[in-house]
């Protein structure tokens, strides 16, 4: 544990050594056998090295990232708390900025707009449904077409029902291979350390995984999926298939697969029944 020594110089340059006073005098609360160096501006947990801090982030769903508009009481309200709430309009007004001269971001919702956004989907054969407003997935809702390069940036909800985890990606291109959305995930290389500690189960799976979009506007009683093809791109998976503002993609372990009922022939059936018949096939 680092300690730290304070040396004060008097007028007549004696020199006064303050004995060492160790920085923290808890345990880490994540593997709870060290002391702690870290304390995460979030929840205020206690950790003693960085794999711990991932870990704690992981566990918890925490970002780390210290909630700027949490509430403090005026008598403990100190000239730190006012850089705090300063540096904060700062990074609003600087947010909103960026947000102006983004011509991405612009988010048109007329009905002129919408029409369009509808228009080009059905030329791809996608019957895209847009919600009214005040509807929480029209909110969330970044989809967009770029006039320029002719194609859809669409807002993805990725479910990982195995991990109980659950991501959104945005501005998606259309032209992206489904299998290399998923890298950044549970790739045992190149996703991200905090998605893998979260999908560990994924990450160490041998089996593979497959990929589900549920039929939405579907008369049947039971839930039926789209099985998504993880080599072919975003567009022609959903190619022939109706979306409601947004893809939401179930990632499932190749062994929970018979959980889910897909859409056959015109009948569905389960995907551990499908994989069976494949087999007996010549």
């Amino acid at each position: 544990m680092e300690s730290v020594s304070l040396v004060f110089s008097t007028d007549q340059d004696k020199e006064i050594v303050c004995p060492k006073r160790k920085l923290s005098m808890f345990s880490c609360e994540t593997c709870g056998g060290e002391e702690a160096k870290y304390r995460c501006p979030r929840c205020m947990k206690y950790s003693c090295s960085l794999p711990c801090v991932k870990k704690h982030k992981a566990e918890v769903n925490c970002s780390g990232v210290r909630d700027k508009t949490t509430f403090v009481s005026v008598g403990a309200f100190t000239e730190i708390n006012l850089l705090s709430d300063y540096r904060f309009l700062e990074d609003v007004g600087r947010t909103v900025d960026c947000a102006a001269r983004d011509l991405l971001l612009s988010r048109h919702t007329s009905n002129k707009y919408l029409n369009l956004l509808k228009s080009r989907a059905r030329r791809h054969n996608i019957d895209l449904k847009i919600l009214p407003i005040g509807f929480k997935k029209r909110k969330m809702n970044t989809t967009f077409f770029h006039k320029k390069q002719q194609r859809f940036y669409w807002h993805l909800k990725l479910i990982f029902p195995q991990s109980h985890a659950e991501y959104s990606e945005k501005r998606v291109p259309d032209n992206k291979i489904l299998g290399e959305i998923l890298e950044t995930y549970i790739d045992p290389v190149k996703s991200d350390p905090v998605f893998r500690q979260r999908l560990k189960a994924y990450v160490l799976c041998q089996s593979g995984v497959k990929v589900y979009m549920k039929m939405d506007q579907d008369k049947c009683s039971q839930t039926r999926y789209y099985e998504l093809d993880l080599g072919k791109s975003l567009l022609k998976n959903l190619e022939n298939k109706t979306i409601i503002e947004y893809p939401v993609l179930y990632v499932v372990l190749m062994d929970f697969a018979g959980e889910f009922t897909v859409v056959g022939h015109g009948k569905g059936q389960s995907a551990q029944a499908q994989s069976e018949d494949q087999r007996e096939k010549p």
